[in-house]
């Protein structure tokens, strides 16, 4: 096989065989599960670094929601003409996920402090659960779309 042939096959089977959404999807569900578990880990051990690592995973989490949402976006289309089941509601959560992580990246890179704040410190830990709660669940819609509840 040539490496023009090996090329072509890769790159048949990313965007025509294997479905985009699949690969991109892990993502959401990785950082904010991450996002939460430094945040966790960072309000037990009271670190500033820690704190970082969740903000920084948050972010990410955001921007990984927007690539998913436009591989599922296109997959519905390629793979299910538009009527992939669930889809209504997997477009809600995830516009809702979208601006969850959005509003807490955004309020933690304007206020550094929103942990540390007694006023803020609920509010934040329950935006960062949320977020995870929401990935979870767009998760395991896509499984049932997959593979049937």
């Amino acid at each position: 096989m040539t490496l023009s042939e090996f090329f072509n096959r890769l790159l048949t089977s990313i965007f025509e065989v294997h479905p985009l959404h699949s690969m991109t999807v892990h993502f959401p569900i990785a950082l904010t599960a991450a996002a939460l578990l430094f945040l966790l880990l960072a309000l037990w051990r009271r670190s500033e670094s820690l704190e970082r690592a969740a903000f920084f995973n948050i972010t990410l989490a955001a921007v990984s929601t927007v690539v998913a949402s436009a591989t599922g976006m296109r997959d519905n289309l390629v793979r299910f003409d538009g009527e992939a089941p669930l889809a209504g509601v997997k477009v809600f959560l995830g516009v809702s996920l979208l601006i969850l992580t959005v509003v807490i990246a955004v309020s933690r890179w304007r206020k550094t402090e929103l942990l540390w704040t007694p006023s803020t410190m609920a509010l934040y830990v329950l935006g960062f659960v949320a977020s995870f709660g929401l990935s979870a669940t767009l998760g395991f819609l896509g499984g049932v779309i997959l593979y049937g509840f």
